[in-house]
């Protein structure tokens, strides 16, 4: 893939080095595969972003989920998407879906996908399902799976969520959701826990191959995950961190100190930029803050759970996105599969000899073609 260089003398602003993470260091790394859960959605952006950019009102985007296989042949998934039968949501989430305009379209779900491929998921060849969150697109119908599969979940969501529909008739998730399998709440604890980039970490494997990160703010229970894929000391391990909805769009966390706009942005073209190559300059002059260094959306009023949680959250997350060995994948990137990104079956575990991380990394930017069309 080509793309564009970018070292320091490229970039409209000089970058701040970002700070170490702290991940510990380990000689295990899992597997990872990212899945097209199939699921396709639309929502209007200002729910979730600040201000609005022109031409781009609506949200259109996938909801990835991620396969981890250990070593040792555990397995487990991160998200699995959107049930199939959407209307089989209970009335509360099918409400908020009218209240909002919400659309989403499923061919298959996570479950139908891994049988296709023959992975056993029927004969309890996944140990756990983790949720991101408790949001529809995120958790998917988990009743598909036997009830050997384990359903791992962030802080907080067993008093919020349990019981669900229909014995709580205002249930945001389903009773069949939880019942009849092991319900597992992670618990984070700040005087036990450690702390990788700023973020309490759950050791999941117990071997530092993958993790859980406590990432408040969107939603009751929020957590990341950050898979180790390849195995070194310090900076020669690569890692995925697998963003849930921390963000749901690339100009919500970039650019930042540590990533300034480039000076010449690689791109696919457009009639706005036929030659595939957009100047820097004419994005920054499109952001509300005329910043190179900060991202181009704020996050909205009232949508968050916790506004001040989720921004201290993605202040967090800038610093993973900075480290030239983590690769961030949020759940709805649609760049990533504009680019042809491998998807399941295939691996990610090459992403940095891919550049995934480089060449993803402003495709977002195609959003704002429009808006950009007057500073040329």
């Amino acid at each position: 893939m080509e793309h564009v260089n970018g070292w320091q003398d490229s970039l409209l602003e000089d970058a701040v080095d970002p700070p170490d993470l702290k991940i510990p260091n380990s000689n295990v790394a899992v597997d990872l595969k990212i899945i097209d859960s199939t699921s396709r959605l639309t929502a209007p952006m200002h729910m979730f972003i600040q201000p609005p950019i022109e031409g781009h009102e609506q949200l259109d985007c996938p909801s990835f989920a991620f396969l981890i296989q250990h070593p040792t042949g555990r397995k487990v998934l991160f998200d699995i998407g959107t049930r199939k039968d959407v209307e089989n949501l209970p009335p509360a989430v099918l409400k908020i879906f009218t209240e909002h305009s919400l659309g989403a379209q499923v061919q298959k779900d996570v479950f139908e996908i891994l049988e296709e491929h023959e992975f056993g998921v029927s004969q309890g060849a996944i140990e756990a399902v983790i949720w991101s969150h408790w949001h529809y697109d995120h958790i998917g119908d988990i009743s598909k799976y036997p009830a050997s599969t384990d359903l791992v979940v962030g802080p907080g969501f067993k008093e919020a969520f349990i019981p669900g529909y229909p014995l709580r008739e205002d249930g945001l998730i389903r009773q069949s959701d939880y019942e009849g399998r092991e319900l597992k709440e992670i618990s984070f604890d700040a005087t036990t826990d450690i702390r990788i980039g700023g973020f309490l970490a759950h050791d999941f494997f117990g071997d530092g191959s993958f993790y859980l990160l406590d990432t408040p703010g969107h939603a009751i229970g929020h957590i990341c995950g950050l898979a180790r894929v390849t195995a070194g000391q310090g900076s020669d391990s690569t890692f995925v961190f697998m963003g849930g909805d921390a963000c749901h769009h690339g100009g919500e966390f970039r650019p930042t100190k540590f990533l300034p706009l480039p000076k010449r942005i690689k791109l696919p073209p457009t009639p706005v930029w036929p030659t595939g190559i957009c100047p820097g300059d004419v994005m920054q002059k499109l952001h509300f803050k005329n910043d190179a260094c900060s991202p181009f959306y704020d996050v909205s009023q009232d949508f968050p759970l916790n506004r001040e949680q989720l921004l201290s959250t993605i202040d967090k997350m800038q610093e993973f996105d900075a480290a030239p060995n983590v690769f961030v994948v949020l759940a709805h990137d649609q760049t990533l599969l504009d680019m042809g990104m491998d998807m399941f079956p295939k691996s990610v575990n090459d992403w940095k000899s891919k550049a995934y991380d480089v060449e993803g990394r402003w495709g977002f930017l195609n959003d704002f073609a429009k808006a950009a069309e007057k500073f040329l």
